[in-house]
C-alpha cells in the first residue's frame, strides 16, 4: 500500500523551542511512535507528563481513558493485529514472535462517536496525535546503542527489519486516524518540521 502523501506544515508556533502547527493547542498533544522514535525526549523537552501511558485502540471508550486527561503525554498504542486475539503493542512478544509480522486489523479498531449536538464532546478535536517516525536506520542505531546498556527491555529483540515493520505499523495507524477525522501530524525528528497529510480527512 503506497503512503498517503504529506507536506511540511507552513504555519508554525513554538512550544519550548519546538515547532508545531499553529492550529494545535499545547494541551491537545499526544505523542506516539515505535520504540526508539524519541518520544520520551520530546515529552521531556516539552515539559509534558513524565509517565508513559498505554492506550488500547481496540477497546471501547479508549478516548475516555484517564491517561488522556493529562497532556502533553507519551502514549504507547495497543493495536488489534490480524491473527491475534487481543490488542498488543509492537514491542510485545505476541507480535514479535509472529512470522511474518502481522498487519493491523483496522476492522477491530474502535472509533469514538461523532459530535451530534452542541453539548456532546467532539472527541476528534480534543486530541492531536503527533507521530514520531524517524527513518528506520536512525531508530535501529539508537536502539542498538541503548541495547548495549540494557536500559530498555523492548530492545531485546532487535533488527533493522523489526524497526522497519514497527514504523510501518505506526504509519498505517496515523493514516487511518487521519482518514477517520482525527488531527494527525508526522515528524521524523524533534527538531524537524512537522508534516501533515495532503488529502482532507473525513468530516466528523
Amino acid at each position: 500500500m503506497p503512503d498517503l502523501p504529506t507536506q511540511p506544515v507552513e504555519s508554525l508556533q513554538h512550544f519550548k523551542g519546538i515547532g508545531f502547527p499553529s492550529d494545535v493547542r499545547y494541551r491537545q498533544l499526544l505523542v506516539t511512535g515505535p520504540p526508539g522514535a524519541g518520544k520520551s525526549t520530546l515529552i521531556m523537552r516539552l515539559g509534558g507528563w513524565s509517565e508513559e501511558g498505554y492506550l488500547d485502540l481496540g477497546q471501547k471508550h479508549w478516548w475516555r481513558s484517564e491517561i488522556l486527561s493529562v497532556r502533553p503525554r507519551e502514549i504507547h498504542l495497543g493495536m488489534p493485529f490480524l491473527g491475534l486475539e487481543n490488542a498488543v503493542s509492537v514491542f510485545d512478544a505476541e507480535f514479535l514472535d509472529c512470522d511474518p509480522l502481522p498487519p493491523v486489523d483496522f476492522s477491530r479498531l474502535v472509533l469514538p462517536p461523532r459530535k451530534r449536538s452542541f453539548l456532546s464532546v467532539d472527541w476528534y478535536r480534543r486530541y492531536t496525535f503527533e507521530f514520531l517516525l524517524p527513518p528506520p536506520e536512525v531508530v535501529f542505531e539508537r536502539r542498538a546503542d541503548r541495547a548495549q546498556q540494557s536500559t530498555h527491555p523492548v530492545d531485546a529483540q532487535l533488527s533493522l527489519d523489526i524497526c522497519t515493520a514497527q514504523l510501518e505499523v505506526f504509519r498505517r495507524v496515523a493514516e487511518h486516524l487521519h482518514q477517520k477525522g482525527f488531527t494527525v501530524y508526522l515528524r521524523e525528528g524533534m527538531d524537524l518540521c512537522p508534516r501533515r497529510f495532503l488529502d482532507p480527512p473525513s468530516q466528523p
